[in-house]
C-alpha cells in the first residue's frame, strides 16, 4: 500500500473511531475496537521494526518474537492504541490484541493492566496468552 493511501486509511479509522461516542455504548465500542484495529495493523509491521531497532541500538534488544498488536482498553470508554509484544513465536502469533485494564490501589495510586489475549474483540470473549509479555506501548497524540 502507497503511503499516501495509508495516511488517508489512518485518516479514515482514526476520524470514524473519534466519531463513536455518539453512538450507542456497544456498537461504540465494537466500532472503537475494529477501527482501532484497523488503525494498528496498518502500521505494526514498520513500528515492530522501529521499536526492535531502537532497543538494538540501547543495548536492550529482545532475543524473542515480537509484534504490534492493538491495545483495547476494558472499562470506561474505547481508545487507540497499540503494544510491542514479546516471547516464544508460536504464542506471540497466537496473541491478537492486548486487554487493558485500569483500576485504582488505595485511591491513590492507578494500576493499568496489560494482558495479551487471542481475541481483537474482548467484548466477545478472550482468553490470556501464557508466555507472552508487553515490551513496548505505543500512544497515539491526537
Amino acid at each position: 500500500m502507497s503511503r499516501f493511501w495509508r495516511k488517508g486509511a489512518l485518516s479514515l479509522a482514526l476520524l470514524a473511531s473519534l466519531a463513536c461516542p455518539a453512538w450507542a455504548v456497544d456498537l461504540g465500542d465494537l466500532i472503537g475496537v475494529v477501527g482501532g484495529g484497523f488503525l494498528v495493523s496498518a502500521v505494526a509491521g514498520p513500528l515492530n521494526d522501529f521499536i526492535n531497532t531502537v532497543t538494538f541500538n540501547k543495548g536492550a534488544g529482545n532475543q524473542s518474537a515480537t509484534k504490534v498488536v492493538p491495545i483495547v482498553s476494558l472499562g470506561d470508554g474505547t481508545h487507540i492504541g497499540a503494544a510491542q509484544v514479546s516471547g516464544p513465536k508460536q504464542a506471540v502469533d497466537r496473541t491478537k490484541a492486548v486487554a487493558q485494564l485500569e483500576t485504582s490501589f488505595q485511591d491513590r495510586l492507578r494500576v493499568k493492566v496489560l494482558i495479551p489475549i487471542d481475541s481483537e474483540n474482548p467484548i466477545q470473549r478472550f482468553r490470556r496468552v501464557q508466555g507472552v509479555g508487553v515490551s513496548a506501548v505505543i500512544d497515539l497524540r491526537l
